[in-house]
């Protein structure tokens, strides 16, 4: 009886940690030249300990960017309700930047290894990562319906604004000459003349 006990608290311990363990080897080596070995080495268990866990090499890079939107979701959907599309729009670029910022490995995994995942894996992270860009998307369209923006396809426009806010993820350093405050107001600004009337 107290072995299952102590089992159960070791996998919930483990899972985490194979979670983090994959995420940083999948972010500096890329995700075709780990192995399960190398993942379970760095946790410190045996490899067969990792299929207590999750079947397979896939269903961890799966669960790692579903995690990842699924916490973008969430966090995004927590915020307070805004007073009118152009508030709206601002707060995504704040929001957009600051929670991207604080997991650059997340975000690389999440664009540069899409290509490894299956057919049916990755139509299910296309699926949460097109709900977050639909909501920037109807922001968008309610500030073009009230006469504030101008775009001429809205959906270009979205793909346009995140390719844009993803930018600072690749050159902004933190100490560096800008502050993360004076960067987002810079590319507020940048967001707001290229959608504005």
């Amino acid at each position: 009886m107290g072995m299952a006990r102590t089992q159960g608290s070791h996998s919930d311990i483990t899972g985490p940690r194979i979670r983090k363990a994959a995420l940083g080897l999948f972010a500096r080596h890329g995700y075709a030249a780990v192995s399960m070995r190398q993942i379970a080495k760095e946790v410190g268990v045996q490899a067969g300990a990792l299929y207590n866990y999750t079947p397979d090499k896939q269903s961890l890079l799966y669960r790692l960017m579903q995690d990842h939107l699924k916490d973008l979701l969430a966090a995004y959907a927590a915020l307070d309700k805004p007073t009118g599309p152009e508030d709206a729009l601002r707060r995504f670029v704040g929001f957009h930047i600051r929670f991207h910022m604080e997991r650059p490995d997340e975000v690389f995994i999440a664009y540069m290894e899409l290509r490894n995942l299956t057919p049916e894996n990755f139509s299910e992270i296309e699926a949460l990562r097109r709900a977050y860009e639909d909501s920037l998307e109807r922001i968008l369209q309610d500030g073009q319906n009230a006469g504030l923006f101008s775009v001429a396809d809205t959906k270009i426009a979205t793909l346009a604004v995140i390719a844009m806010l993803n930018g600072v993820m690749t050159w902004y350093r933190t100490g560096g000459r800008l502050s993360l405050d004076e960067v987002e107001q810079i590319y507020w600004d940048m967001v707001r003349r290229a959608v504005t009337a």
